[in-house]
């Protein structure tokens, strides 16, 4: 008899389905952070909100879930400032 991973149960009583869209948010937010901010965002709220819904029916990492909306919404953010300031014409000088 074997089991089903959304339907098995840990230690406190929850289901202990796995939540890789939570995980996957997660990274994209962080990643969005450093480099193209204007896909990873969005996509980390997405992929942020799913996984906080898996969640809250019992699957794993709602922290996670909720960090990757806040930080995705941060991607998004920054980069509305970033062009609205001209970051376009923006230009390092290292050295």
């Amino acid at each position: 008899m074997t089991e089903d991973t959304a339907t098995r149960q840990d230690a406190s009583g929850r289901t202990g389905g796995n939540n890789g869209l939570a995980i996957a948010g997660f990274v994209c937010s962080l990643v969005g952070l450093l480099v193209f901010s204007i896909v990873l965002g969005p996509l980390a709220i997405i992929f942020g909100g799913v996984g906080l819904s898996r969640a809250n029916r019992g699957a794993r990492h709602r922290g996670l879930a909720i960090a990757a909306l806040v930080i995705g919404a941060v991607d998004v953010i920054l980069w509305i400032v970033f062009i609205s300031t001209g970051g376009a014409s923006t230009y390092f000088h290292v050295g």
